[in-house]
Order: C-alpha cells, then sequence, then structure tokens
C-alpha cells in the first residue's frame, strides 16, 4: 500500500483499535487531518476548545475504559498546551498517545513559524517520546508508542511528527508491537520474595494495607479483595486507589493522606506490618518521613524498580503485577481475622464522625456544606456513578464522602493537582464508559480554567453532569491562609460570573440552589435528566476541610479541627 504518511498515521490508530481521538487542528498537523476527514465514519475526532483540554479528555477516556487514551496538536503554542496534560498523565500513570504536527524538516531549528522544541519540553514529562521526520518511520514508531504507553506501569507518549513526513508517500505495513530491546515493562516476580511476605503477613498482630491505583491499573480488584478477606487485614486508600475496594466493605477502614480519616492516619504509626500495594509513597500521604511507620515492616508491591525505596525503605519489595503477585501470594497466607486491632480503627472513627463527619453531613449552620453535596449525589447515584473531581477542597470532600460500588469509579489529579481537570477528563471518562453516570464535582477556581469546553459538550451533546461547589474562594488556598498565615487571604476571593447563564448559553439545562430544602430535588432533577445538566450548589465560604495533617507533619500530628 504506497500511501503518505499523514494517511499512515490514521491507519496506525486503526491498526491499534482506537476509535476516538481528542484534539484540535492546525498548520503543521493538517496533512492529518485531512486524511481524518476521509475516515471519520472509522474513527470519531472531538474537536475539543483548547489542546489542553484534549489531553484530560483522553485521560478521562482512558481512566474509565482501560484503553490508551488519543490526543493530537499542531506545532508550536498547539503543543506546548498539551504539557500540562501530558505532565499529569506521567505522574499519574495514565496510559496516553499525544501525536503533534511540526514544522518541516529542513525548518528544524531556524525558529520558524510555530516551531517549538516540543521533544525537548516534554522529556522530562513522558514515559517516551520522538521525532518523526521520515514517513516511513511512522508505522514502526506508533507501534512503539502504544506498547510503551499501555505496558508496566502505563504513561503518556509523544510523537512529534515534521510535516514533510506527512506528505511524503512510502510503501505502508504495520506490525504490532509485543518488545522492545532493553526495555523491561514488568519484573520477573520472584516466589522467595512471596513466601518471606507471606512469613511476615502471617506473623503480624497488627498489620494494615494502603493501596493505589496501581491495584486498579493491574485489573487486579478481585484478587486484592480476596487478600483482604482471607488475611482480615484493615485496608486504607490513597485518592487514586478509592474504588478499588468498595466504600461500604467491611475492611475498608478509609483514606490516608493529609485530608484522609483520622484512624488509618493515625496507626500508620503504630502497625507492625504495614503492605503498601500498588502506591508510591506520595509525600501527601506519608507527610514526614523521619517519622512515617518507622514501627513497622514495610512490603511493597511495586511494578516499577524505581519506586521502591525511593521515600520508604522496605524491608521486603515484591516486584511484578500486582495481579499475578496477589493471586499467587494468597495460598501463602493463611486465613486470618484482626477483631481487636480492627477496634481501634473502629473507635478512631467513632471519634471523627463525632468531631468532623457529623457536623460535614448534618450541618447546624445555616449554609450548606460541601458535604451534604456529595451525600445528595450519592443518595441518587447508588454509588454506581463514575465521580470525577478537580483540585481543591471540593476533591477531598468528595474523595472522603463519595460511595463507590464499582472499580474505576473515581477520577482525578492526584500528583500533579491540576486545576481545571475536572470538566474536560468528566468528558472523556463518559466516553469512555458511555453506560454509567459521570458526574464532575468542581470548585468554583478550576471550573473556570477549563470553562470553555461547555462548547466540546454543547458540540457532541455529550450527556455528562457537572456540579459547581461554589463557596467564591480559591478554598484549599484560603484554607491554609487561614491556619497558617494569619488570615491574610491574598488573591484567594473570586468575584464569580453567572455559572447558570454560561451554561445556558451553551444550550445547557442549568440551576442554582443556596437553600437546604432545595438541594436533593435539585440534584435529583440532575440525575434523572439524559442530557448535559449544570448544578452550582452555593455553600459556605470559608468552610475547613478536616482532618488535616499540616505540611511536612508526622501522620501522627492530624488534626481534627
Amino acid at each position: 500500500m504506497h500511501i503518505s504518511g499523514a494517511e499512515a498515521v490514521i491507519r496506525c490508530l486503526l491498526e491499534e483499535g482506537v476509535d476516538l481521538v481528542y484534539g484540535y487542528p492546525g498548520g503543521a498537523i493538517m496533512p492529518i487531518y485531512d486524511e481524518l476527514f476521509k475516515f471519520q465514519d472509522q474513527l470519531n475526532h472531538v474537536l475539543t476548545r483548547h489542546e489542553q483540554g484534549a489531553t484530560h479528555m483522553a485521560q478521562g477516556y482512558a481512566r474509565t475504559s482501560g484503553r490508551v487514551g488519543v490526543a493530537m496538536a499542531t506545532s508550536g503554542p498547539g503543543a506546548t498546551n498539551l504539557v500540562t496534560g501530558i505532565a499529569d498523565a506521567q505522574i499519574d500513570s495514565t496510559p496516553m498517545v499525544c501525536i503533534t504536527g511540526q514544522v518541516a524538516a529542513h525548518l528544524l531549528g531556524s525558529d520558524a513559524f510555530q516551531e517549538t522544541d516540543i521533544i525537548g519540553i516534554s522529556t522530562p514529562v513522558t514515559k517516551w517520546n520522538y521525532q518523526v521526520t521520515h514517513a516511513e518511520e511512522i508505522p514502526e514508531i506508533m507501534a512503539k508508542a502504544f506498547y510503551i504507553a499501555r505496558s508496566g506501569r502505563p504513561g503518556p507518549v509523544l510523537i512529534d511528527i515534521t510535516k514533510n513526513a506527512q506528505f511524503d508517500f512510502f510503501d505502508f505495513s504495520y506490525e504490532t508491537c509485543t518488545g522492545i530491546r532493553s526495555y523491561v515493562p514488568k519484573p520477573t516476580l520472584t516466589k522467595e520474595t512471596l513466601i518471606a511476605a507471606a512469613e511476615l503477613i502471617n506473623a503480624a498482630k497488627k498489620p494494615m494495607i494502603v493501596w493505589g491505583q496501581g491495584v486498579l491499573l493491574g485489573n487486579a480488584e478481585e484478587e486484592f479483595k480476596a487478600l483482604v478477606e482471607k488475611t482480615g487485614i484493615p485496608a486504607a486508600w490513597t485518592i487514586l486507589g478509592l474504588s478499588g475496594l468498595p466504600t461500604a466493605h467491611p475492611l475498608n477502614v478509609g483514606m490516608v493522606g493529609m485530608h484522609g480519616n483520622y484512624g488509618p492516619n493515625l496507626l500508620t504509626n503504630e502497625c507492625d506490618l504495614l503492605l503498601a500495594i500498588g502506591m508510591r509513597f506520595d509525600d501527601r500521604v506519608t507527610g514526614s518521613l523521619d517519622t512515617y511507620a518507622k514501627q513497622a515492616k514495610v512490603i511493597h508491591f511495586e511494578i516499577d524498580p524505581a519506586e521502591v525505596n525511593k521515600n520508604v525503605t522496605a524491608d521486603i519489595a515484591v516486584l511484578g503485577d500486582c495481579k499475578e503477585s496477589l493471586a499467587q501470594l494468597l495460598p501463602l497466607v493463611i486465613a486470618n481475622s484482626h477483631p481487636e486491632w480492627l477496634a481501634v480503627f473502629e473507635g478512631h472513627q467513632k471519634t471523627e464522625y463525632q468531631k468532623v463527619i457529623h457536623q460535614d453531613l448534618n450541618p447546624t449552620k445555616t449554609g450548606l456544606t460541601m458535604g451534604e453535596a456529595v451525600e445528595a449525589i450519592n443518595r441518587h447515584t447508588g454509588g454506581d456513578a463514575v465521580i470525577v473531581t478537580d483540585v481543591g477542597q471540593h476533591q477531598m470532600v468528595t474523595c472522603r464522602y463519595a460511595k463507590f460500588v464499582k472499580s474505576k469509579s473515581n477520577v482525578t489529579s492526584g500528583g500533579l493537582g491540576t486545576m481545571g481537570f475536572a470538566l474536560p477528563a468528566a468528558i472523556g471518562a463518559k466516553m469512555g464508559a458511555p453506560e454509567r453516570e459521570v458526574v464532575a464535582v468542581i470548585g468554583d477556581g478550576g471550573y473556570q480554567m477549563t470553562i470553555q469546553e461547555l462548547g466540546t459538550i454543547f458540540q457532541g451533546q455529550i450527556p455528562v453532569k457537572i456540579v459547581v461547589l461554589n463557596n467564591d474562594f480559591l478554598g484549599m488556598v484560603r484554607q491554609w491562609q487561614q491556619l497558617f498565615f494569619d488570615k491574610r487571604y491574598a488573591s484567594t476571593e473570586m468575584i464569580n460570573p453567572d455559572f447558570v447563564s454560561i451554561a445556558k448559553a451553551y444550550h445547557i439545562d442549568a440551576q442554582s440552589v443556596s437553600k437546604r430544602e432545595d438541594l436533593d430535588g435539585a440534584v435529583q432533577a440532575m440525575i434523572a435528566s439524559e442530557k448535559p445538566y449544570f448544578l452550582e450548589v452555593c455553600v459556605e465560604k470559608e468552610d475547613n476541610v478536616f482532618p488535616m495533617i499540616p505540611s511536612g507533619a508526622s501522620v501522627s500530628d492530624i488534626r481534627l479541627e
């Protein structure tokens, strides 16, 4: 088949099973878009309103579908606008392939119109990147891109294609990539480490599990649940691990980290064995490393050897895919229960409920709380929805109070903490799981960073539900200013527009509530709608999120007020 490089790109996508691409056209990628037009019956393209939106949509799609998300942009500013989403995908291990156009090869390095060194710019935030300057390179490079993005610890790949490589013709053939010399996506699991891990687990009196997104990325939810139930070990989650075990499971003891639950944070420094499964000991989870779990033996289940002993020293590192690791570990551990140890968690949960949770969900104050809004969403979705959050107070409250019965239900920006993530990510999440209800819960600050993607929702009639918790503040920054900067609210109070009118301008059904008696009915109407829907919930301006571990403090220093 003698075809152009541009057509080859489209045919490579189809060979990889891609049926959906997010992007924004421009001069340097126009040949690829011209070919895309010819294949539109096989490959759906979603025109975003900003290139950053394309990457977040690709992330949301990948997180709910388990497939590789694809985003495209032109050279120069189009390519640089992808970088935030690429960096987000890198730190949160999201499989994504980004394709950028580039000026012709003979112009590289000449500061040509809309030329930027996107390879140099993106190198620190991609799993792999490559610049194609000859058309005949395209099939091999595209095959490698998808293999690298999805294999092992997933991540984003960027392929930059010069304009001459898009125009030139060559004899096309495609071979799926199944391996690359010197790239080992999955370490070899050793029986010795499993036996050693099982011995520690069987002997432990106060064991604790902290699991992360590795359980979800490895599709190891059933193996993980079986291990938890056989060993009887209390299990806590990082925010990216949320939904890996149903929220109501009796051994699910809540969230660890800066705004996590009281018990699992405190008891991290009291357990005698800490099993870390598919998590990377992020600083928001550990607090001060000088005091983190020093009394405990640590077993780290991890696919990426670079994460082992990076922050917390492991007594045993079980390297490998956690689906395989947990399945092979299960026969080696004894059936057990830890009722007295679990009762300690339950006691701390009662304390947290009395001092924090009850006030969040059953407030006596006049204004609405963020917790009430999340509870209303729980009631009307039955814990069956995908909930997408942005970054800030609303994110922490939603992760704390959302109820989930299915895996891959929590989509958020974890490691990078990207404001503006939620609205476009919710679009991708809905397209990745069209059979599921998708609700985006967003703060008024982050919402306005990508509010233009309402145009994408309108044009595509994508039935996402958008809830903006509006406190007229950059709430998380304001909370820190209140607690640690003597209430100097420097540049955090916001004068917001009429969000309902903006949504209606995009022909999206919308309403606003500020009274408690109106909240439940408004959420019910939103969930009942089969179309896109916007709901503004006006909440207390100066509510804080507790518990809270001050930055750099020990997890034992967690504050309830």
